[in-house]
């Protein structure tokens, strides 16, 4: 069996752009796989997307600031060899590692073993690091029974309160592939009844409103979707109930807490150009 036909766009840089240019890219959305390859010795890099549909280059250069170039890639399984080889990630108590690093799971961790696939979220974005870290701290202080993860890409952040909480969590993503990863990855990591996994655009789908309100909402999307979802979340979020949101950058802190003005505002984390955001939902008549 052919796989199917995948497209590769290249952009020369410099390596202090690399990571910005590379994270903006593979928050778009539409790239299966987003790598950096850095030259020894030089300020030079190469930041290389993978899209399964040839992609506009106008449309790319626009995004990364700079020309983007295109060719078309012979037939082999390329996001699986263009992420097989990423290292561990460390996060809060978390440690997220694929199967060629099986042996090296340090003690006294959280391990999750996420796969190269075609859903975003291997731990090793800056966004999915900061909300696994702001969960393991929230684990330190409180409990939480009724878990949302919004948009969960890999399910990597839902299996993660899993283990946290030991309570059944939902999650949900628009991309019915990305459903079917999580529902995979939760099963591999001996979660598979405690996660339960549907497709749907925000909270639009009854299952998770008949689940509703949770008392832990995390959302690691972009701006544009945190703004459009705020009024749908906000009600979600039972009273006294906490609020993550990640998939923003910094200079977009500010119109995206404009939209939870409802909720309290308790702090931010950065790593890199990204930002995550915690809110906490007042009692009711508080």
């Amino acid at each position: 069996m052919t796989n199917p036909p995948l497209w590769k766009a290249t952009v020369a840089l410099n390596k202090t752009d690399a990571a910005d240019t590379a994270s903006v890219l593979e928050l778009e959305g539409s790239a299966q796989a987003v790598l950096i390859a850095e030259e020894p010795f030089t300020d030079n890099a190469v930041v290389e997307a993978l899209y399964a549909d040839e992609p506009d280059p106008k449309f790319l250069s626009r995004l990364a600031g700079r020309a983007v170039m295109i060719e078309a890639l012979p037939d082999q399984d390329w996001i699986k060899l263009s992420q097989e080889g990423l290292p561990p990630v460390r996060a809060g108590r978390f440690f997220v590692y694929g199967a060629h690093d099986a042996g090296t799971v340090p003690h006294g961790v959280i391990p999750m073993r996420i796969e190269a696939g075609l859903a975003f979220g291997t731990g090793h974005h800056e966004t999915t690091a900061l909300c696994l870290g702001v969960l393991s701290d929230m684990a330190r202080r409180r409990s939480f029974r009724n878990v949302l993860d919004l948009g969960t890409g890999t399910g990597l952040l839902a299996i993660g309160a899993v283990r946290l909480w030991r309570r059944p969590v939902m999650a949900s993503d628009i991309d019915p592939v990305a459903v079917e990863v999580t529902r995979q990855n939760a099963r591999a990591n001996g979660v598979g009844p405690d996660v339960r996994a549907v497709t749907a655009d925000g909270l639009d789908n009854p299952a998770l409103k008949a689940r509703a309100p949770y008392d832990l909402i995390v959302a690691n999307i972009l701006a544009g979707p945190l703004t459009r979802l705020a009024p749908s979340i906000s009600a979600a979020l039972a009273p006294g109930g906490m609020l993550v949101l990640s998939g923003l950058l910094r200079d977009q802190e500010n119109l995206v807490t404009s939209f939870y003005r409802s909720l309290r505002f308790l702090c931010r984390r950065r790593m890199g150009p990204w930002s995550a955001l915690v809110f906490e939902k007042p009692q009711t008549g508080v």
